[in-house]
């Protein structure tokens, strides 16, 4: 297989195994820079323990597993990752910009004194996810949609060229996903910032994913949208019927069959409910959503989970 310096994140042949028990192998592929990249299959199929791996905190059992061009764990300062635990982790009592300036000076808060650069660095952050307003607000006076924006934020305080996050939009709303996922569109489109997603309901994710890497029967394969985007595929993969979706707006959606039974999972977001959110014309000069679209985000979060 041949990789070129374009290359964020470069398998070859790689085994993980945990307890005597292969979690997946034969893992040969690599995810352009550049990319938004999701990570999905059905739960235990080993999705965060390959982040973890890129992230050098599991050990491979064979093959190779290159990140930014080194081995994997060497270029984790280049890495910002946000796990899926971060918002019941974090210390609730810290305020919005003591929790982001973690991200810089990690255990040494509060022994040593926060410089003005640092704390204009954190500023920076919260305001490019759109908090610089909640600076202030302790963590637990906020949602958690909120607090996963902090997160991100904590992420990108030092400059990393490879964004991770482990189940992003688990347990928010529907206006909360949306508000992440476009954070995730600005990092990428604005900053050409690489980002890798765990994910277990693609259908947020679509509109800027650009390939997906996909854990089927103990090997990892990586494919671009359009080859993921089939029912087969998909039916294959999550074990249950599932049918892709067109609007006659083009956007696509991933679906349970009606005759298929079973939902694809409890966070399976049906068509209906985000056909308001994908936005075509509905945006202000400086890309944010206009009242309508908005209306259409407060609407649809009736039916979605709470943050």
């Amino acid at each position: 297989m041949t990789h070129t310096s374009s290359d964020c994140i470069v398998f070859h042949d790689a085994a993980i195994r945990r307890g005597g028990t292969t979690i997946w192998q034969h893992g040969t592929f690599s995810i352009p820079s550049g990319s938004v990249t999701a990570i999905v299959g059905t739960n235990g199929a080993g999705k965060t323990t390959m982040m973890r791996a890129e992230l050098g905190l599991l050990p491979l059992a064979a093959g190779s597993l290159t990140v930014l061009g080194k081995p994997a764990g060497e270029m984790n300062h280049r890495i910002g990752y946000v796990p899926q635990s971060y918002t019941s982790d974090v210390d609730s009592n810290l305020t919005a910009i003591q929790s982001v300036l973690l991200g810089l000076t990690g255990t040494r808060f509060g022994i040593h004194p926060v410089t003005k650069a640092q704390r204009a660095k954190a500023m920076e952050a919260l305001d490019f996810v759109g908090l610089s307003d909640k600076a202030r607000l302790r963590l637990s006076q906020l949602s958690g949609g909120l607090r996963q924006r902090v997160a991100i934020a904590q992420a990108l305080v030092c400059d990393p060229e490879l964004l991770m996050l482990d189940e992003p939009l688990a347990n928010l709303d529907l206006a909360s996903q949306q508000a992440t996922v476009q954070v995730l569109t600005k990092l990428n489109r604005e900053l050409g910032m690489t980002i890798q997603v765990v994910a277990h309901d693609l259908n947020m994710l679509l509109p800027i994913l650009t390939g997906a890497v996909y854990l089927l029967d103990g090997h990892p394969h990586y494919a671009a949208m359009n080859e993921v985007l089939d029912s087969d595929l998909l039916t294959h993969l999550y074990g249950t019927q599932v049918q892709v979706v067109t609007t006659p707006q083009g956007d696509m959606f991933v679906t349970p069959s009606p005759e298929g039974g079973a939902t694809v999972s409890a966070d399976m977001h049906e068509a209906h409910e985000l056909v308001g959110l994908h936005d075509h014309t509905h945006a202000d000069a400086d890309g944010s959503p206009d009242s309508s679209t908005i209306e259409n985000l407060t609407d649809s979060t009736a039916g979605g989970k709470q943050a």
